[in-house]
């Protein structure tokens, strides 16, 4: 899929630059062939206009040390004679050519013209007693043109390679976050699969041994069962939904003024009983009056995420901390806790369904939390990051704060 939409974008562009070279190609054609004929027109009439036999030379000056000089001859007739008074062509006085010539252009009834045969440009006068014609060799005009493009045609077709290349280059650039998302989209599947198949399993398993058992000998424990593992398949469809959510954009909070510094002292009141029971400590310090334009919810739910995230995974016995500080014009939420994160799984945390090594503590949970946390942080146009070492790992959120 994502080489097609390469080979599309690349055929796309290739295509745009294509027709946009052609209009400047023949614009440019059809500009150099005017002037290159307006200025052999322009040459004619002077020609024509001079009565001296000795003629000048017919040039047209390309640029600046490139002149061209046309091949041209003039003609009187009188009546059904005729006969040549100048020009650079020789021998053509009383010829089969020079009669093919003037009848294909006195049979034209035209001022000016073109003797196709012979690639002549010509211009007629009347001068009362006899009539005077002035020709000059078109095949000059037309190798100059033909010599211009080409040179045109050499600097188009490296310009296509060149952009041809480009083009690669900027499908592949411009594919990795389509890349990306496929793939994380994927593996999402596959996660979301995995997860909900040992519920799906223990669920079945439950509810066929209660239907083989006879009433009576029903335990408890596997109706107990089903309702756990449901609860638990309820949990991660919520989050999943949550996410969904929070990828949609038309955006589903309702900002108004909260106090991140109340939010975040409930939720720490709320997880003191957790960490007791954990064998852990919870100490928090928290600024007052930190008011902040979100949505009050979603930004307990983000600290109680990182609460339950430092409890879960911190070392045994180990102490959490919640500060809470306001520091030019942000509002900076860090929660700690004793225990390290290998530097290579840190920029992995906030993937969905991912979990770092169980090393680090207890396995509990879908790998979605952190997920979430960074979803609610994005909406509020915040900042999430992840640190560890020396023993002690952080998470860090700043959003700014209430102007």
């Amino acid at each position: 899929m994502i080489r097609k939409l390469r080979l599309k974008f690349v055929a796309i562009c290739m295509a745009l630059v294509t027709a946009i070279l052609a209009v400047v190609f023949f614009s440019v054609y059809f500009a150099m062939q005017r002037n290159i004929e307006d200025l052999s027109r322009q040459l004619l009439h002077r020609v024509i206009q001079q009565d001296d036999p000795r003629h000048p030379e017919i040039a047209i000056s390309l640029d600046r040390d490139r002149v061209v000089y046309l091949p041209y001859f003039t003609v009187n007739v009188w009546g059904s004679t005729a006969y040549v008074t100048g020009g650079t062509y020789t021998d053509l006085e009383d010829t089969e050519v020079l009669a093919a010539i003037l009848n294909d252009c006195l049979s034209q009834n035209r001022q000016e013209g073109v003797v196709q045969d012979y690639h002549l440009r010509y211009l007629r006068r009347n001068n009362g007693l006899y009539e005077k014609l002035a020709f000059v060799d078109m095949s000059m005009e037309q190798a100059m043109l033909r010599e211009m493009m080409g040179s045109y045609l050499i600097i188009g077709g490296t310009a296509l390679l060149l952009l041809l290349a480009v083009a690669v280059l900027l499908s592949w650039w411009a594919t990795q976050p389509v890349e990306r998302a496929w793939r994380q989209q994927r593996q999402f599947l596959s996660d979301a699969s995995h997860e909900l198949k040992t519920p799906l399993t223990v669920i079945l398993s439950n509810a066929e041994m209660l239907e083989s058992s006879p009433l009576e000998e029903r335990p408890a424990r596997w109706a107990d069962n089903i309702h756990s593992e449901a609860r638990r398949m309820r949990s991660l469809v919520e989050e999943m939904l949550t996410l969904a959510r929070a990828d949609s954009p038309t955006p589903a909070a309702v900002f108004g003024d909260v106090s991140l510094s109340e939010a975040a002292e409930d939720c720490a009141l709320a997880f003191e009983p957790v960490a007791f029971e954990a064998g852990k400590t919870l100490e928090y310090y928290l600024a007052e009056e930190v008011t902040v334009p979100g949505d009050g919810e979603k930004l307990r739910r983000l600290v109680s995420i990182l609460l339950d995230n430092a409890i879960k995974y911190s070392a045994p016995g180990g102490a959490v901390s919640l500060t809470l500080e306001k520091r030019d014009r942000q509002a900076v939420l860090a929660v700690s806790n004793t225990g390290e994160i290998p530097a290579e799984q840190l920029p992995r945390l906030f993937e969905r369904f991912y979990r770092a090594d169980s090393s680090r503590g207890e396995q509990s949970g879908f790998g979605l939390g952190l997920s979430i946390a960074d979803a609610i942080t994005r909406e509020h146009k915040g900042a999430l990051r992840a640190e560890s070492g020396g023993g002690v790992t952080r998470f860090t959120f700043s959003m700014p704060v209430k102007r």
